[in-house]
């Protein structure tokens, strides 16, 4: 129902902005000026009160896609079983991860404790300019604090919400960076490396 309310107004706004070309064209000519250079102006004048923030929307999530997201690992799981001799073999899985979270409905950061030495961290910030959304997971040595690795992802939207709802603006919702789902995969996979025997 809210998508057809959506529809209908957009279908609204479209009418009227071409009654207002139209008009401006006309009082241009009227006035022996190329409707052109009139029209051209007021169109764009259209087309921005509703999407001047799609193109730098677009811009941003690029520029910070290319700049920060990524899959890092600090640490491999044999070079810290070098570090840590026989502590591996001795970690039991906790079966459904217990977890807390601080901050706020959009602005978080919840641990969930594998086992009794590693955490994974999963932060959500934003909304920073243009629409941006910032997602990071790591996995924590939780007895040094030491980040053994790292994945990093932008999403775009108006409003970003647990509910999955991204605001009246829908063309703004970029869910990640290209390669985003391939670096979560791989953070998933390092982080159940070191989840211990499940019991």
């Amino acid at each position: 129902m809210l998508g057809l309310a959506f529809i209908f107004v957009f279908l609204i706004y479209l009418l009227i902005s071409i009654g207002v070309i139209a008009y401006t064209v006309r009082k241009a000519k009227e006035r022996g000026i190329a409707g052109w250079k009139w029209g051209v102006p007021v169109t764009l004048v259209m087309y921005l009160i509703v999407f001047w923030d799609h193109i730098p929307t677009l811009i941003a999530h690029k520029y910070y896609c290319e700049k920060e997201a990524e899959f890092f690992v600090y640490k491999t799981l044999d070079q810290w079983k070098q570090e840590n001799p026989g502590v591996a073999e001795t970690l039991v899985a906790n079966r459904v991860a217990p977890s807390e979270r601080q901050g706020s409905y959009e602005n978080y950061v919840d641990t969930y404790f594998l086992n009794q030495r590693f955490n994974w961290v999963v932060k959500h910030n934003g909304k920073f300019l243009f629409n941006r959304w910032r997602h990071e997971q790591e996995v924590v040595d939780s007895k040094t604090n030491e980040v053994l690795a790292r994945y990093v992802d932008f999403s775009t939207a108006q409003i970003e919400a647990g509910g999955g709802w991204y605001g009246w603006k829908f063309w703004l919702h970029i869910p990640r960076c290209n390669g985003g789902s391939v670096n979560q995969d791989n953070l998933r996979n390092f982080k159940n490396e070191l989840r211990g025997v499940e019991k």
